[in-house]
């Protein structure tokens, strides 16, 4: 167990609480979200130390193991956590689905650490949050890997509902869609595709409303992470793209600046349009801001996603040239689950964890 262990280890029991754990937490969009829903996270699990650095940065109370789950022994966490099986309310995660890494665990490993944490816990509900692909994914074995969870959970007495959403039904400038399981007990019903708030997507403009300009770098901060590192050879580039566009699109752009790229290269160097929601951010590319010659801001991005003002990312801030480290504040929020995705799903399980 990591050296947090004893930090949990004085907390009370909550029984029939509104409780929460965390596993693959990333920097905790569905902490955020499933919070926002009434649930209280007591401990989250996440291998990233930037990620962790911004987990305990924003909610100091919440116990955070920087480890892979799979190092976790649950008996011991659940121990430490004051708990006893049958009284955690909701396993939260977001687990993996490929190696990011020559010694990461394969994805099905890494999604039957959810399995293997619910045997321990008996928590009353499970929420996991994947990319599209989950969906048809298949296991090294050729069986298709939701329905192995299914059955997995199915021992455990739990019914699995799965389905795709798009988070911009959710309240979010972003067009975003997410497999989404959700595992309750037995004959619990649960339906995941009336979720949907049916209000049209929020616009980039609409997200971006009342922002600053953002901080060169070295310059006060009037916003966390809204900070702009665009370098000067890639302004003269993100200069050509008109609104809306993409460089390959360009009707103006030189052969110099376009390089190798051609019209099919829809989704590199792209300029937001502020009319409409934004396309799915990706951990490896930053979107043009919408006027601005530059990059959007880490802040720009977190509204993409649905994130409060208020929620810092810690870690450093690339620049767009060179090699790109495994972990930026560009990546832990685009790779995060945005939080009022994880609100709609967690406010519909609160009737399956508050019932008796």
């Amino acid at each position: 167990m990591p050296e947090t262990d004893r930090d949990c280890a004085s907390q009370p029991s909550r029984r029939h609480g509104m409780t929460a754990i965390s596993l693959f937490a990333g920097a905790g969009g569905m902490d955020v979200g499933i919070g926002q829903a009434g649930f209280r996270t007591l401990c989250a699990i996440e291998a990233d130390a930037y990620c962790g650095a911004t987990l305990r940065r924003n909610q100091p109370r919440k116990v955070v193991w920087q480890a892979h789950p799979s190092v976790i022994e649950p008996a011991r966490a659940m121990a430490a956590l004051g708990l006893n099986s049958g009284e955690l309310a909701l396993l939260a995660c977001g687990p993996p689905t490929r190696a990011l890494r020559s010694n990461d665990p394969a994805p099905e490993h890494a999604i039957l650490e959810v399995v293997r944490f619910a045997r321990v816990f008996q928590p009353r509900a499970v929420f996991i949050e994947q990319p599209p692909a989950f969906l048809p994914m298949r296991t090294s074995s050729g069986n298709h890997l939701l329905e192995a969870l299914r059955a997995r959970l199915a021992e455990l007495g739990y019914d699995t509902h799965a389905d795709m959403l798009d988070a911009s039904a959710h309240g979010i400038a972003q067009h975003r869609r997410r497999a989404v399981v959700v595992a309750v007990p037995t004959g619990r019903p649960f339906g995941l595709a009336t979720l949907a708030t049916g209000q049209p997507p929020r616009t980039v403009g609409e997200a971006f409303q009342g922002l600053p300009a953002p901080a060169r770098p070295g310059d006060a901060v009037a916003l966390a992470n809204h900070v702009d590192t665009t370098p000067a050879r890639a302004r003269e580039r993100i200069g050509y793209v008109p609104e809306g566009l993409w460089l390959a699109k360009s009707p103006r752009v030189p052969a110099e600046i376009l390089g190798r790229l051609t019209r099919k290269d829809s989704t590199k160097f792209r300029r937001l349009s502020r009319s409409v929601a934004a396309p799915t951010l990706h951990a490896d590319e930053a979107l043009f801001h919408p006027v601005a010659d530059r990059y959007i801001t880490p802040r720009e991005a977190a509204r993409l996603q649905g994130f409060p003002d208020q929620y810092v990312f810690e870690g450093p801030i690339l620049g767009r040239t060179g090699r790109v480290k495994p972990v930026d504040q560009y990546r832990q929020v685009a790779t995060a689950v945005p939080p009022p995705l994880a609100r709609s799903v967690a406010r519909d399980l609160r009737r399956i964890v508050t019932a008796r």
